[in-house]
């Protein structure tokens, strides 16, 4: 569990968070949502200690990140895995290298033990075999499932995501989204997805956090954001569905 508590943050003189306060659930997938500068990616930035809040705090199963030591921080990032936008891959590595990157950076394990490691991980996401491949002979689908591969290697408690479908058709995308529900379903992770893909949303969106101009404005699951009275977020609906639409 991840709990946010009164979260401020602004850049130069405009407000990004204010006053910010949520619980992100273990094993279930925990959605930020919100339009382009609504404040989202902010919010991931904090949670995971790349940018550092004017006030208020973030607590990963008690434990205070915010205002914690070097020591508790450095233990609390060991339990995170992460999946950037662009999948982060390193362009000099094959697969196998990249997802047994975390390994050699923070595991003490005798290289058969990493090696073992990555193979199941890669088959977790589907992609055994593929260990020499390069990531320029990757689809952008399997370059997702690599950083995901990566991101669950040293099992982790705490599984972030950023725009995970962002430049993926949309049948890979329901792939990659049922992915992500299958593995936080199965490791008990507490996972954060930041998107602004409404199939995401209706598909795997257990608990639901909706931004709006650095406010909290909704939350709520799959099951009842389609009955929000919110105004903001009825807006953001259409016009989700109305771009999905014209881009088909």
């Amino acid at each position: 569990m991840i709990e946010v508590k009164n979260l401020h943050k602004s850049f130069l003189d405009k407000k990004i968070l204010n006053d910010v306060s949520y619980t992100f659930e273990k094993g279930k997938t925990n959605l930020i949502i919100g339009a382009s500068g609504t404040g989202k990616s902010v919010l991931l930035k904090v949670i995971v200690g790349l940018v550092k809040p004017e006030s208020g705090v973030v607590l990963y199963d008690g434990r205070n990140f915010t205002q914690g030591d070097s020591g508790l921080k450095t233990d609390i990032r060991r339990e995170m895995g992460m999946l950037f936008q662009n999948s982060a891959l390193f362009d000099s590595k094959n697969v196998e290298q990249n997802v047994m990157f975390p390994l050699e950076l923070l595991a003490k394990m005798p290289k058969s033990e990493m090696l073992e490691r990555v193979n199941v991980c890669l088959q977790r996401v589907g992609l055994e075999g593929s260990n020499k491949k390069m990531p320029s002979e990757l689809s952008g689908g399997m370059k997702k499932r690599v950083g995901i591969a990566r991101a669950i290697v040293l099992n982790p408690q705490y599984l972030f995501f950023d725009e995970p479908n962002s430049g993926l058709d949309p049948q890979t995308s329901v792939k990659i989204d049922e992915l992500i529900a299958e593995i936080t379903h199965e490791y008990q992770t507490t996972s954060v997805v930041v998107t602004h893909d409404m199939n995401s949303v209706m598909e795997i969106g257990e608990r639901i956090v909706f931004m709006y101009k650095g406010l909290k404005l909704w939350e709520g699951s799959n099951k009842d954001i389609l009955e929000t009275e919110v105004k903001e977020l009825q807006s953001f609906i259409f016009a989700n569905h109305l771009l999905k639409h014209l881009q088909k």
